[in-house]
C-alpha cells in the first residue's frame, strides 16, 4: 500500500505510516518486523530523488518518537547518496538535528559537493557554532589521500559496497634471508592502541572481529626492504606461525590506499554490522591514520595529512590461525620518518 501511494505521488503517506508505527509500537530493537517496515519506508523516501521525498524523509526521522543519533547518521548517508545537494537544504532550514546536519555535510563532501558554495547549506557548514562537534575537525574539502573513497550504493531493497580487503594474497615484498633487523622495544600504550584501532573498532564491538594494534621503537633506522623481516620479529599474534608454516605477504602502498581500507572498514562495518556510515567513517579513518603515523594530540587535519604522507605504509597478510580468511582481513604497518618507529594494525572478522 505504501509503495502504491508513493508511486501515485503521495510522498507524505510513507512518512505518516512510519511515524504512526513508532507511536504504536515504539522503537524497541526487539521488534524486527517494525524495523523492517520502517527501514523500507525510509529508504523509499530517502533513495528516490526529488525535493518532496527528501522533505518527507526528514519529517519521518525527525519525529520525536523515532529520532536517534545512529538513525541520523544512516539517514544522512541515504539522502546524500541519492539527492541533489540543493534538494537537501530543508535539513538546514527545518527542524533537523545538529547531528543529522553535521553528518549530511560530510556525506556530501565525500561525494564531491562543494558545500561552502551550496546555497542553503554553506551558511550552516561554515558557521563556527558547530566547531565543537567531533566532525567539526574534518575539512570541508577532500584531500588527495581521500580521493579514492568508495561509497555505498543504496536502493529500496538493499545496498552494496566495495570491500578493499580480504584473505592474504601474494604481494611484492618478501622476507629476505639474513636481513638485519635492529633490536626493538614495544611501546604500546592502551590509549594509543585504541586510537590506532578506531576505524576497525566496530568489527570487535558489534560483530565477531578481533584486533591487534601495537607500537614498536627500533634501536636503529629500519631499511624499508627489511619491513617483512621486522614484522616477523615483533611477536605479533596475528603472524604467529608465519614465515615457518605459512608465507608472509607484504607490499608498500601509498597512504591513499591505506585510507581507503580504513574508511571502508569504519564506514561499512564487518560481517554483522553496518559500520559508522560515511561521515563518521571518514573521521575514524583519519583518527586511525593519525595514531598510526604517531601524530601528537591537538593538531589539525592538514597537519595530520602532512605527517601521514611522510610515513612509509605497508599492507600485509598471512594464512595464520589468527586471520579468519573469510572476507574481512586487514594488516597495516606504518614506518615513521626516521624509520625508528613502527606501528602495526591488524583486524579480522567472520560471519
Amino acid at each position: 500500500m505504501a509503495d502504491d501511494r508513493f508511486a501515485q505521488g503521495d510522498a507524505a503517506f510513507p512518512a505518516d505510516l512510519g511515524i504512526a508505527l513508532a507511536r504504536m509500537y515504539g522503537s524497541s530493537g526487539e521488534m524486527w518486523q517494525y524495523r523492517s517496515v520502517f527501514d523500507h519506508l525510509l529508504r523509499l523516501l530517502a533513495t528516490t530523488p526529488g525535493p518532496d521525498n527528501a522533505v518527507q524523509a526528514l519529517r519521518l526521522v525527525c519525529s520525536a518518537e523515532i529520532a536517534s543519533r545512529n538513525l541520523d547518521r544512516y539517514t544522512a548517508s541515504l539522502l546524500a547518496s541519492s539527492h541533489e545537494a540543493t534538494d537537501l537544504t530543508a535539513a538546514f532550514t527545518g527542524q533537523a538535528s545538529e547531528e543529522l546536519r553535521a553528518c549530511l555535510v560530510h556525506e556530501l563532501v565525500l561525494r564531491g559537493v562543494v558545500v561552502e558554495a551550496t546555497p542553503g547549506i554553506a551558511g550552516w557548514a561554515t558557521s563556527p557554532h558547530w566547531s565543537h562537534h567531533p566532525l567539526g575537525w574534518l575539512p570541508l574539502t577532500l584531500s588527495d589521500v581521500e580521493g579514492c573513497a568508495e561509497l555505498p550504493s543504496y536502493g529500496t531493497r538493499g545496498s552494496s559496497h566495495s570491500m578493499p580487503y580480504g584473505p592474504s594474497e601474494s604481494r611484492e615484498l618478501t622476507v629476505i634471508a639474513n636481513a638485519r633487523v635492529p633490536s626493538v622495544e614495544e611501546t604500546t600504550a592502551q590509549v594509543t592502541a585504541t586510537a590506532m584501532a578506531k576505524a576497525v573498532a566496530n568489527w570487535a564491538e558489534e560483530s565477531n572481529g578481533r584486533i591487534e594494534a601495537r607500537l614498536f621503537e627500533l634501536a636503529e633506522p629500519l631499511d624499508v626492504g627489511s619491513v617483512p623481516n621486522a614484522l616477523l620479529a615483533l611477536g605479533l599474534e596475528c603472524l604467529r606461525g608465519a614465515g615457518k608454516k605459512t608465507d608472509l605477504s607484504v607490499a608498500a602502498r601509498p597512504p591513499a590506499q591505506v585510507w581507503r581500507v580504513l574508511f571502508a572498514a569504519a564506514s561499512t562495518g564487518g560481517a554483522y554490522n553496518s559500520g559508522s556510515y560515511g561521515a563518521y567513517g571518514r573521521l575514524a579513518a583519519w583518527q586511525s591514520m593519525a595514531a598510526l603515523a604517531g601524530s601528537p594530540k591537538g593538531i589539525t587535519a592538514s597537519e595530520v595529512e602532512a605527517r601521514v604522507r611522510d610515513c612509509t605504509w605497508h599492507v600485509f597478510g598471512a594464512d595464520t590461525k589468527w586471520f579468519e580468511q573469510v572476507a574481512w582481513d586487514i594488516g597495516l604497518a606504518a614506518l615513521a620518518p626516521g624509520h625508528r618507529h613502527l606501528a602495526v594494525l591488524a583486524a579480522t572478522d567472520t560471519d
